[in-house]
């Protein structure tokens, strides 16, 4: 392919490297070589004799053919001189004026002839990306991982004197600052914090790259260009536009906000492309298979389409949360003309009846093919099909998910309110509330380091448009978490999931004077038998229990109080008559050590001159270290006592043996308590994040470091648990004293001390750090430092003497 010749006068290009200017228009100019003072004036001479007389001095037609792909230093004819090349008669051939000089010229060119993107169905690429599903003729890879790639030059590469970089741009005005410009160098060895390629294998002409992609990547189709540096100029390579790079993000990356360490999980919520949809009655509760398709043919250029038509910038693509925002607000036509129109009159004569749709494939085929015209027509179950589809095709893991008898909370009361007249009869005209037979929606897993910790996992998101969430038809992602503890003045939309899950059904009877007074209350008549496809199987997954506490208890209670308490109707319910009571959570010294008993304390401040009264809950939860709950691994509740003015501390103790099988990398935990005081109805909530210690690797430096000569660190260490670690492995680097070494050291008995010896030759000198780390099934985050001071060889040897 021809390279593109570059806009004369731009000054608005930067890049990676010094003496690279990247615009939107390609660079393939080469900058001349310092010639001699007598072939300058020959160049000066011919150009005004070209001015003079053109058919003269025109080039030949080998010449031409070089300038179309290399513009060097030597100035063009005036538009109007090329104007009049256009009408001369060329049927005379003509002497090449130096042919040879241009051969060599050509022969130091660097241009890239070829890329092979590997994206075979069972190459190396898809498959190790878990994409080779997809029907599709790009490349599509997950973030986070490397992906290979080939590329063939016009001459051999030489790492002494040329420069390749790769350029990938998303959107309509690509930016490097927001992530939709990507410059990506070729350096030596790969790097986790940036986007970097390096060369794996050479072959004459072909270079075999492997690429790093960033975690935090924005998704999307990307085009992807090759830049090449060499002594003489530059240029660049661009694939054909129709062949894409295409990114998506990835559960199996632990950098990923989207991550998810279970892979049977990962098969049922990223890779199952066919699933049940519940629906029905509580007591007659129905269900049917429907086609997510979400690898069919076109089905991922559709996805695209979605994102790309929701008009949202493409630099706001990296975040799940913003992405399933878009997703929840273009799969309902309302106010976007998103992808499916919604009907629920029973006159479906100019569009399909939502029941007849068996999956998501046919609908999203014709919503791209159509040019974005939504699709007639769906309901709940329907919209929550197509978010499946289109959010499993994008890499967030993804499930529907069915709510019996499923309020639905038009005032933000956070309540189901039922109105009467001084007769008892309804009033239709304000009964504006409404409970569901059933309600279909979507979970999606991710992070939300935008929340308090201990709010990621599992996150609700419904697609149905009901209410609006910041002026558009679209709900969600509300933490579970959130939802089940009443907490829902946490974003996005956690009051509405709230109610339509646990709200309480209030009715209110209109007085005399025009105002209403509530005269009854239902308080298990929302939210049950919350379904979902178990993972693996077609077996029904009650999950219920991750939306609310058990219904009746005090926990479910102080749930609805809480969150009533932020809705417009708080009347609703009876307020303290005092809040005296505090809460507190705090911890010894640096906090629990791994392999030992997590030991805290717990401040209970009883401010008034009564007693009081406190049913304190208390729940311990592992955490991954984004806030996502792992498991719970300790319940109590305890009947507390106080007297006036009394401040009691209470030990609150996590022994090793009930979280020793639960643990993962970072040790967290998070403590959570609530409670209510008996004699004023104070509610008391708190949460305290905490994580255990691991120790330390102990470094020694044995003699003295100099330059070029053998020396030895010893590392020591003891296993702080009361169990074996099995297959110990040490890893070892120091600028300037070594690269980076595994050791495996295999299994350390319990509570076992061991050392081990390392011997390097340090190879700069001054101050330098010998940095250690320890792993093991059992046990991460064991690491070690120390600071060794090299001299110079000469140095040493003279203070010998």
């Amino acid at each position: 392919m021809p390279v593109r010749k570059r806009l004369r006068g731009s000054t608005h290009a930067v890049g990676r490297f010094p003496t690279v200017g990247f615009s939107d228009e390609a660079d393939t100019r080469v900058e001349p070589e310092e010639e001699k003072k007598d072939e300058l004036k020959e160049n000066v001479c011919s150009r005004w004799f070209r001015k003079a007389c053109w058919y003269c001095s025109r080039k030949s037609k080998e010449e031409e053919d070089l300038t179309n792909t290399v513009v060097t230093g030597v100035d063009e004819t005036d538009e109007n001189d090329e104007n009049n090349e256009n009408n001369e008669d060329t049927t005379e051939d003509k002497p090449d004026p130096g042919g040879d000089n241009d051969n060599e010229l050509e022969a130091l060119v660097l241009k890239v002839t070829s890329i092979d993107l590997l994206k075979g169905k069972s190459g190396q690429n898809h498959m190790a990306h878990r994409t080779q599903l997809y029907q599709s003729k790009d490349l599509i890879i997950r973030r986070g991982q490397t992906f290979q790639m080939w590329i063939t030059l016009s001459r051999p590469y030489d790492h002494n004197t040329d420069k390749i970089h790769l350029e990938l741009k998303i959107g309509s005005v690509p930016m490097v600052s927001k992530g939709t410009h990507v410059i990506i160098p070729l350096v030596e060895k790969l790097e986790d914090n940036r986007w970097v390629a390096t060369v794996i294998k050479q072959e004459d002409k072909r270079l075999l790259l492997s690429v790093y992609s960033l975690p935090t990547a924005n998704i999307g189709q990307y085009q992807l260009t090759v830049h090449t540096l060499y002594p003489n100029g530059k240029a660049i390579f661009e694939l054909d536009p129709a062949n894409k790079v295409s990114i998506l993000f990835n559960p199996w990356c632990a950098e990923d906000t989207v991550f998810m360490d279970s892979e049977d999980e990962r098969q049922e919520y990223v890779l199952n492309d066919v699933g049940l949809i519940y629906y029905g009655t509580e007591l007659q509760i129905g269900y049917r298979t429907w086609d997510y398709g979400q690898f069919a043919d076109g089905i991922l250029a559709a996805c695209f389409y979605i994102m790309e038509k929701s008009g949202t910038p493409a630099s706001g693509w990296g975040d799940p949360i913003n992405v399933v925002r878009i997703v929840s607000a273009m799969v309902n036509s309302v106010d976007d003309f998103g992808v499916i129109q919604g009907n629920w009159s029973g006159n479906y004569a100019d569009g399909s009846a939502p029941t007849v749709w068996t999956g998501s494939m046919e609908i999203l085929r014709q919503y791209h093919s159509n040019n974005g015209t939504p699709v007639r027509y769906g309901q709940c179950w329907v919209f929550a099909g197509v978010s499946t589809t289109v959010l499993r095709c994008l890499g967030i893991p993804t499930r529907t998910v069915t709510n019996y008898n499923s309020a639905h909370d038009t005032d933000v009361s956070l309540t189901t309110d039922v109105y009467l007249d001084e007769n008892l009869n309804p009033l239709n005209n304000l009964n504006r509330d409404s409970v569901w037979n059933f309600h279909v929606w979507n979970d999606c897993w991710m992070s939300r380091p935008d929340l308090p910790a201990g709010m990621g996992g599992w996150q609700a998101v419904d697609a149905t448009p009901q209410e609006t969430s910041q002026g558009t038809f679209r709900c969600g992602p509300a933490s579970l978490t959130a939802v089940r503890n009443g907490q829902v003045y946490l974003k996005h939309d956690a009051a509405f999931v709230f109610a339509e899950v646990n709200s309480d059904k209030i009715y209110w009877q209109r007085n005399v004077d025009g105002t209403f007074s509530q005269i009854y209350s239902e308080k298990k008549t929302v939210g049950h038998s919350i379904s979902t496809k178990a993972v693996g199987s077609d077996q029904r997954n009650d999950i219920t229990h991750l939306y609310k506490h058990p219904e009746g208890t005090e926990e479910e209670r102080i749930a609805v109080e809480t969150a009533c308490r932020y809705g417009t109707k708080a009347e609703a319910y009876t307020s303290p008559t005092a809040e005296d009571v505090s809460l507190q959570v705090s911890m010894e010294g640096t906090g629990p050590q791994m392999g030992r008993d997590a030991d805290l304390t717990v401040s209970l401040k009883n401010s008034s001159s009564e007693n009081r009264t406190v049913l304190l809950h208390s729940q311990a939860a592992v955490m991954y270290y984004t806030g996502v709950h792992k498991a719970t691994v300790r319940r109590d509740t305890t009947d507390i006592n106080l007297l006036p003015n009394e401040v009691k501390m209470l030990d609150w103790s996590l022994e090793y043996k009930d979280y020793k099988e639960e643990l993962v990398d970072q040790a967290a935990l998070m403590l959570t308590l609530s409670g209510r005081v008996k004699e004023t109805q104070q509610v008391l909530a708190t949460q305290y994040s905490f994580r255990l210690r691991s120790p330390d690797l102990t470094l020694k430096p044995i003699g003295k470091a100099v330059v070029g000569e053998k020396m030895t660190v010893e590392i020591l260490f003891t296993n702080p648990l009361p169990q074996k670690l099995k297959g110990v492995l040490f890893h070892v680097e120091g600028l300037g004293l070594m690269t980076a070494q595994a050791k495996h050291y295999g299994d350390i008995d319990s509570h076992a001390s061991v050392s081990m010896t390392v011997n390097f030759v340090p190879t700069l000198s001054g101050m330098r750090k010998l940095l250690a780390s320890l792993d093991s099934s059992q046990l991460t985050q064991v690491h070690g430092v120390v600071s060794i001071n090299v001299e110079e060889k000469n140095n040493a040897t003279l203070l010998r003497f």
